[in-house]
């Protein structure tokens, strides 16, 4: 008769027993690695019905993910994949936990803008298309005046990147408080004396309401005759027209685009065809770079959910980033 009693209380044990998981949904669609670092992080793939959790995987899709949420208003926690999410802040909401992929992307994207510097500054744009010998031109890195207009990851990056050509760096970000080799840190308002005299400009920092059009034609003639700016931020935080203006009145040396606006890039846009403009199509962190890395965060946030730990890459939906 005690039978059963005992192998039900045993069963229980064996319960309490085992590790507790997370029931995770990744929608609308998945990948097989993206499955794969959920479970390794101690989470359980189910469907949105049942989930705690979401691991949402379209870039393009607010609406999506605001429906998602209003029929499972259960979920507690969203991961999305990407640094940049001002598609998204209006879906945000302060009843449950909101994380982004923020710093994952540094290493590789800091990397590309620290390539597109020396290629500017080596002419190497210009060499590239020539058909014929030609005349020398170029400049060194070393000792330049490196201005980075934001001061998360990409910038932490960028700036131990930049270390052995011992160039001067200013950082403007929203705070002024010091970075390590970082000759000034401005705030926010201080960004025209940031600008002024930089042989290179590199944005870094999010799409927010308050900066775009960020960089116009006053910012740019701030700049040192021959300056390069290099924006592996976004497209519309910079005046295009006025970039353009600035080409081709010969002030800057040149403009490498890793992104732009709109993007794609129209194929009769005039930066393509000109000869100080440099661009990749948004490819300074490309799928085959972003897999492991973005893995390794859904893998890390599903264990620290579980451990009730403070989140990586958390999003403030006021701030914005």
């Amino acid at each position: 008769m005690l039978e059963p009693v005992v192998k039900a209380m045993a069963a229980t044990v064996a319960d309490m027993s085992e590790p507790m998981s997370l029931p995770v949904a990744v929608a609308p669609r998945s990948a097989w690695w993206i499955d794969a670092a959920v479970v390794a992080g101690g989470g359980q793939l189910v469907a949105p019905e049942g989930a705690e959790a979401v691991v949402w995987t379209r870039a393009d899709d607010p609406d999506g993910l605001a429906e998602l949420l209003r029929t499972h208003p259960h979920v507690r926690w969203v991961q999305l994949p990407w640094a940049g999410v001002d598609p998204y802040l209006r879906v945000m909401d302060s009843d449950r936990s909101w994380t982004c992929a923020k710093g994952v992307y540094s290493e590789p994207v800091a990397e590309h803008a620290l390539a597109m510097i020396l290629a500017g500054f080596r002419e190497l744009h210009t060499y590239s298309r020539a058909t014929s010998w030609t005349a020398q031109a170029g400049r060194n890195l070393l000792g330049a005046k490196v201005t980075i207009v934001g001061g998360g990851g990409i910038a932490t990056s960028l700036i131990r990147m930049l270390g052995p050509f011992d160039t001067e760096i200013t950082v403007v970000r929203r705070s002024a408080s010091p970075i390590d080799g970082v000759a000034r840190v401005l705030a926010s308002d201080d960004l025209h004396d940031g600008l002024r005299g930089a042989d290179v400009v590199v944005l870094a920092l999010p799409l927010l309401d308050d900066n775009r059009g960020l960089i116009g034609a006053p910012e740019l003639a701030l700049t040192a005759p021959g300056a390069w700016l290099v924006n592996v931020a976004r497209g519309a935080h910079v005046d295009q027209g006025a970039l353009l203006a600035a080409l081709e009145a010969g002030h800057l040396g040149g403009a490498a685009l890793d992104v732009t606006d709109p993007e794609p890039l129209p194929p009769d846009h005039p930066f393509w065809a000109h000869p100080s403009v440099m661009i990749t199509p948004h490819t300074a962190n490309t799928r085959e770079m972003a897999r492991p890395l973005l893995a390794r965060r859904i893998t890390e946030n599903v264990k620290r959910y579980l451990a009730g730990e403070e989140l990586a890459g958390v999003v403030d939906p006021v701030a914005g980033y």
